[in-house]
């Protein structure tokens, strides 16, 4: 899961292909067979979603929660559909080298890392081989060689939101959500989240049932910062009393506090004296003495999740786009400047567009306060992204060498179709789903382009949920601006 404590991402409807022709007889729920007669069912493969693929005695498809390929084991049915069953671990009769015990005490329970039962490396690779798969059902062919970016294993997470609910009996409960369910998970401790974070989290507990109106707590938003931690908290009615509770724990462990106080339109309201929170990313080489470039930013603002893996993502991005001095690059969901600066500081000259108004505003900042280790030529710009014309006239004023794209979960299509037709001889595009990058990756390989940077960046470990980074180029352009083989 992208996000701990929201909503799980869409599934594909089946994670297999060729699934949608099959036809098999309803099975009831319960313990199911393997169709050689044999104790239990043979794990075949992975789905995409990180369950196990198998099928019963009668031949129909199960997925199965926890199991790995190669394993036989025993399941129950917890949902019957038409063509596929959903079914659940009951025991591992044969296990796969490859199967790990989960690191959370958790795990079994919360929603959050569904894939803890396999090994690390394994799971990477796994998702490698999803990317290309997703790729290869639209016609896009990708180098031999898949790039792989990643850190830790745990204790990555700078930002997660935590759900709060006061039961009937007045208990609180506090924590993430359980799998397939609306109910909470109480979480006092997780293996993912940076230490700072991970330990306010039975602290928290604590506080809200200590509250004289817990039932005025939506959730509560954790971020790591620069600056250390920060907590919101989603008042749904101000409370004087309460207020005053939050204050002494924030001075108490040391944290920058607001909360985003209202029903209908929230406003964040700081009760600790505001910060000026940033993160840092890397720089183009030689760019400053530091090689570091700092970027402000609020709470609501994009960030990714793990910074480690961020940081590879823009140096990854960096070393793919060389020769930048003097090109005309266009960064759009530039964000706060996640990569317009530092593409910037590699000689550059970039037009950043974003469609939050207060984050355009911050990514001027953001520009300023840099200046000093190199004069950036950076231009933000509001835009909305969403419609092909407005993507379309920008690509004709700016008349970008180079386009970096880095969309939310719903992809680009529309910028795409633009930048088919207008043919930048090279575009980055940076994706947190691999089944809309699919899409649009097939538009602009229809529209001339081909594949030349791949690479899967392992943003949430121990979930099946994947980020990559794609370079595509016209053939002879990138070529000749760099001067070698595109797989060299």
């Amino acid at each position: 899961m992208a996000m701990l404590g929201k909503r799980r991402p869409r599934r594909e409807r089946s994670g297999v292909s060729g699934l949608q022709g099959r036809q098999a007889p309803q099975s009831a729920p319960g313990r199911q067979g393997g169709a050689d007669g044999t104790a239990g069912v043979i794990i075949e493969r992975l789905a995409h979603d990180g369950r196990g693929l198998a099928h019963d005695a009668a031949g129909k498809a199960l997925f199965v929660e926890g199991g790995l390929p190669g394993e036989r084991v025993e399941v129950a049915v917890h949902r019957t559909r038409k063509r596929f069953d959903e079914a659940h671990l009951r025991e591992v009769l044969q296990a796969s080298p490859e199967r790990a015990e989960p690191p959370c005490p958790h795990y079994a329970r919360c929603g959050g890392c569904d894939l803890q039962h396999l090994e690390v490396a394994a799971q990477r690779r796994h998702k490698q081989t999803v990317l290309r798969e997703l790729l290869a059902r639209q016609g896009v062919e990708v180098p031999d060689e898949m790039g792989l970016l990643a850190g830790a294993s745990d204790g990555y997470r700078r930002r997660a939101r935590l759900g709060v609910k006061v039961d009937a009996e007045g208990g609180v409960h506090l924590g993430f959500r359980a799998r397939h369910s609306h109910r909470l998970v109480d979480i006092e401790q997780c293996t993912i989240l940076v230490p700072e974070l991970g330990a306010l989290l039975a602290p928290l507990h604590q506080q809200v049932a200590s509250l004289s109106a817990p039932r005025q707590v939506g959730h509560l938003e954790l971020l790591d910062s620069d600056q250390g931690p920060v907590l919101v908290v989603r008042q749904l009615k101000p409370h004087g009393e309460d207020r005053g509770r939050w204050e002494a724990f924030a001075a108490g462990h040391a944290l920058h506090l607001a909360w985003l106080v209202g029903r209908e339109s929230p406003r964040l309201e700081w009760l600790t004296p505001a910060p000026a929170l940033s993160c840092r990313v890397p720089t183009a080489a030689g760019a400053s003495a530091m090689g570091e470039l700092t970027l402000g930013f609020a709470p609501g603002d994009f960030l990714q999740a793990n910074a480690e893996v961020n940081r590879q993502l823009v140096s990854t991005a960096l070393q793919w786009l060389t020769d930048l001095e003097g090109v005309t690059l266009l960064d759009l969901f530039a964000g706060v400047g996640n990569f317009s600066l530092p593409l910037a500081s590699a000689g550059a000259s970039v037009t950043a567009v974003e469609g939050s108004p207060a984050m355009v505003e911050r990514l001027a900042g953001n520009v300023q306060r840099n200046a000093d280790a190199r004069a950036l030529r950076v231009e933000p710009r509001q835009a909305d992204l969403a419609q092909a014309g407005t993507v379309a006239r920008l690509l004709d004023e700016v008349g970008p060498e180079v386009v970096v794209l880095d969309p939310p979960r719903e992809g680009a299509e529309p910028a795409v179709l633009a930048l088919a037709a207008a043919r930048v001889p090279r575009v980055l595009y940076v994706a947190c789903d691999p089944a809309t990058l699919a899409r649009d990756a097939a538009r602009l390989v229809h529209g001339g382009y081909r594949v030349t940077r791949a690479a899967v960046a392992d943003m949430f470990v121990h979930t099946s949920h994947l980020e990559s980074m794609l370079l595509f180029e016209l053939p002879g352009e990138g070529q000749r601006r760099q001067g070698a083989s595109p797989d060299g």
